[in-house]
């Protein structure tokens, strides 16, 4: 069974595995424990398990803005990042939510298009090569 709910303390060090995975290191280690200490962080859970992570703030102009949308990869394609992507968008403290992902990551904008999200912009020069789309939904 999958729970969506927001993260608690006691699960970094499980939300710290699955950036290590994908990230190769744990050097957002702070940033991401301060999100959970201010409740902008959301887990998806199979069971005990925690299995993806959804961390956002409301610093992009006033608006909501998720920053990481990562699912460990042996639990990819099983409609985690949707799950909390709606969860998301019900507990929005902002009417707007945006969100961005490089224009070579194909996977990120399908979940992004299947929810509803729509392409609102780029911004170039943050990753050579491979610019940045911003994404935006509202509630």
């Amino acid at each position: 069974m999958t729970n969506i709910i927001q993260a608690a303390i006691q699960d970094l060090d499980e939300i710290m595995y699955i950036d290590s995975e994908v990230m190769g290191d744990t050097s957002r280690r702070s940033y991401i424990a301060n999100a959970i200490e201010l409740g902008c962080c959301i887990s998806a859970r199979e069971g005990d398990e925690v299995v993806g992570f959804l961390l956002y703030d409301t610093h992009f102009f006033d608006c909501s803005f998720i920053s990481l949308l990562i699912v460990s990869p042996s639990k990819r394609r099983k409609g985690y990042a949707s799950k909390m992507l709606d969860f998301m968008m019900r507990i929005s403290p902002t009417a707007k939510v945006f969100s961005s992902t490089n224009r070579s990551n194909g996977s990120m904008q399908k979940v992004f298009a299947a929810n509803g999200f729509i392409q609102s912009g780029i911004v170039e020069n943050l990753d050579e090569g491979d610019p940045e789309l911003i994404y935006f939904k509202a509630k």
